[in-house]
């Protein structure tokens, strides 16, 4: 949950930065920095839970036995 946060707060930095220097609306940057991250860190937080059960997670590391040989996975 922490590495969570503070990715939403950097987020939040670079969201209202990059919104301001496109806009130069601070209402406007204000919002687009509240919403975007806010929907992306829900998003990130299920690309996290999909990737543990579906991509490179934990077992990653384990070596491969293929043919009786380990090989990194």
């Amino acid at each position: 949950m922490a590495k969570t946060a503070t990715f939403a707060a950097t987020h939040f930095g670079v969201a209202f930065s990059v919104a301001y220097m496109l806009t130069g609306s601070i209402g406007i940057s204000s919002t687009l920095a509240l919403v975007e991250p806010a929907v992306n860190t829900v998003a990130y937080y299920f690309h996290e839970k999909a990737w543990l059960r579906f991509g490179r997670g934990p077992d990653a590391a384990k070596p491969v036995q293929h043919f009786g040989h380990a090989h990194a996975g």
